[in-house]
C-alpha cells in the first residue's frame, strides 16, 4: 500500500531507514515554475474564498467519548517539550486515558480480539479523514482487506462495509455524512458513492472510453491521495491491466467533465489534488520530481525533485501549501511550499542531536486534512533512532508558518515493527479528532488497534 519513510522532526519529518541510503543523494537545483494562473484560470479551476470552500459549522456537542473531559481552563502544552513516551499498559476498549504529558483524553476506540474485525484494526493512512463530515462515524481497515464502520460518539462498532476492499481509497463526502466515494481494488474505471447506513453502493463516475488512452484498467490516486476539500476535484492516475503508467487526469464530479489529461512514461509514486481544487500534485521520484499541476495541465510548480511523506494543507490566507521534509538539505528543513504564490518556507530543522551529541532521525506522517482549521496540520512521528527528544513517538499540531507554534497533542505508544505499525494519524475537519493505529505496549508486527484522541474545539486559534 504506502511505503514508510524517514525524518528528523521539529515539528514533521524523515525516510524509513530502508529508503534512506537514497534520501541522501545531493541536492537537485529545483527549475523555475512557471507564472501563476491569471484569475481566469482560477475560476475555472473552482476558486472560491475560504468561506464558501471550507464551511466551519463544527458545534461540538458535550456528548460521546471523552464529554466533559476538559475543563474551561484547559491549557495545552505548547513547543518544543521534552517528555518520554514511557511504555504504559495497553488500554481496554472505551477506557479513557489521560496523556501524562500532555493533559489530552486519549481513548482506545477498537479491540480486534474481542470484536469484528479480526486480524487488526487500524487507520488507514493519514492524507485520507477517518471521521465523516460530523464526527458521528470512523471508518478502520483491517488484516483481511475489508473495511469496518463505527459509532465515534460510543465507539460501538457497526459494519462491515460493502464494496470497498482492499486498496479502494474510501473518501468520506464532504457534506453527507452518511456517504462516502470509493474506487474498486487498486482502482477500476468507475467511482463509486456508498451510503454507509445502508450498505448500497452507486456509480457516480465512468472513465471508460473518456479518457485519450487505450487499455485502460486501473484509474486511482494510487493508493495514498484524496480530492479536493469539497470533494469536487479529483487528480487521478490511469494505468493499464498490469499498472503501466498512461498519464494522469483531473475530474470535476460536480460536472462530470474531464478537466485535462497529461501522458506520462514514468509511474508516479502517487496523485492528490490540492484543498482547492486548483492543484492536481504528481508525486515521483523520478526525472520529474513532485510537481503541481493546473487542473488542465498547462502550467506547474516544482515542489520537490523527489517523493517523500508530505500533504497538501489549507492555509489561513486562503492559498494551497504541500509539506514536506528537504533530506538534502543541510539541517533536513521541514519545508512548507505556497503553491499558488511559488514561495518556499523551511519551517524548522529535523536534523538534531541528543544529549550525547549523538544525530537522531524520526519516521513521520502529515495530516492535512483539517479544512476547517486552515492554517494547521498534524504530524505523527514514529521510530526514531538516538536518544528520545522533544519530537519523537508523538502526535502534533503544528502551525502553517514560519517559526511555527506546536501543539502537543499526545504519545501514540505504537513500537515501530513495520508497516502495519505506523500510526498513520488523521485528522477531522475540524481538528477535534484524531485517530491513529498503535500496538500500545506491545511489540507485535499486527497486533494493532485504533485509538482516538478528543480535542476541545478551541485548541487552535
Amino acid at each position: 500500500m504506502h511505503y514508510a519513510k524517514w525524518s528528523s522532526t521539529w515539528g514533521l519529518a524523515l525516510c524509513l531507514l530502508a529508503a534512506c541510503s537514497s534520501a541522501y543523494t545531493p541536492l537537485i537545483q529545483a527549475q523555475t515554475s512557471p507564472t501563476p494562473p491569471s484569475d481566469a484560470t482560477k475560476v475555472a479551476s473552482g476558486t472560491r474564498d475560504a468561506d464558501s470552500l471550507f464551511v466551519d459549522g463544527f458545534e461540538v456537542a458535550e456528548s460521546g467519548v471523552c464529554a466533559g473531559f476538559y475543563p474551561p481552563n484547559f491549557a495545552p502544552v505548547i513547543g518544543q517539550i521534552a517528555a518520554s513516551s514511557g511504555s504504559p499498559t495497553r488500554p481496554a476498549k472505551a477506557a479513557i486515558q489521560t496523556d501524562p504529558s500532555f493533559g489530552t483524553c486519549v481513548v482506545r476506540a477498537t479491540d480486534h480480539a474481542a470484536e469484528p474485525p479480526s486480524g487488526f484494526a487500524r487507520n488507514d493512512y493519514s492524507r485520507r479523514q477517518a471521521f465523516n463530515s460530523n464526527n458521528s462515524r470512523f471508518i478502520v481497515y483491517s488484516r483481511t482487506g475489508h473495511w469496518h464502520l463505527y459509532d465515534a460518539d460510543t465507539l460501538q462498532y457497526l459494519r462491515q462495509l460493502s464494496g470497498p476492499a482492499g486498496d479502494a481509497e474510501p473518501q468520506w463526502h464532504a457534506t453527507d455524512p452518511q456517504m462516502l466515494y470509493y474506487v474498486p481494488t487498486n482502482g477500476g474505471t468507475v467511482i463509486k458513492r456508498l451510503n454507509v447506513e445502508t450498505n448500497q453502493s452507486t456509480t457516480v463516475a465512468d472513465f471508460v472510453g473518456r479518457l485519450p488512452w487505450s487499455g485502460v484498467a486501473h484509474v486511482w490516486t494510487k493508493s495514498e491521495g484524496s480530492p479536493s476539500a469539497d470533494g469536487r476535484y479529483w487528480c487521478l492516475q490511469a494505468e493499464t491491466d498490469s499498472f503501466g503508467i498512461l498519464g494522469v487526469f483531473t475530474y470535476d464530479l460536480q460536472t462530470n467533465q474531464i478537466l485535462g489529461t497529461r501522458s506520462m512514461s514514468e509511474r508516479p509514486d502517487h496523485v492528490s489534488m490540492s484543498a482547492s481544487g486548483r492543484w492536481c500534485i504528481v508525486s515521483s521520484d523520478g526525472a520529474e520530481g513532485t510537481r503541481a499541476w493546473n487542473p488542465a495541465f498547462s502550467t506547474f510548480r516544482q515542489l520537490h525533485h523527489k517523493s517523500e511523506h508530505s500533504d497538501a494543507v489549507l492555509g489561513a490566507d486562503g492559498d494551497d501549501y504541500f509539506v514536506f521534509v528537504n533530506y538534502q538539505s543541510n539541517a533536513g528543513d521541514l519545508v512548507m511550499v505556497n503553491i499558488d504564490g511559488n514561495v518556499r518556507t523551511s519551517l524548522f530543522p529535523t536534523y538534531l542531536r541528543d544529549a550525547q551529541n549523538v544525530g537522531t532521525a524520526t519516521a513521520y506522517h502529515v495530516s492535512g486534512k483539517a479544512f476547517s482549521k486552515p492554517g494547521w496540520f498534524l504530524l505523527s512521528t514514529y521510530a526514531h533512532t538516538g536518544g528520545e527528544l522533544w519530537l519523537h513517538e508523538r502526535i502534533m499540531a503544528v502551525e502553517l508558518s514560519a517559526n511555527p507554534l506546536i501543539v502537543n497533542v499526545a504519545h501514540h505508544h505504537s513500537f515501530a515493527n513495520g508497516y502495519w505499525t505506523e500510526p498513520h494519524a488523521s485528522v477531522s475537519r475540524d481538528f477535534t479528532r484524531v485517530l491513529f493505529t498503535s500496538n500500545w505496549g506491545s511489540t507485535s508486527a499486527e497486533d494493532v488497534d485504533a485509538y482516538l484522541v478528543r480535542l476541545p474545539p478551541t485548541l487552535l486559534p
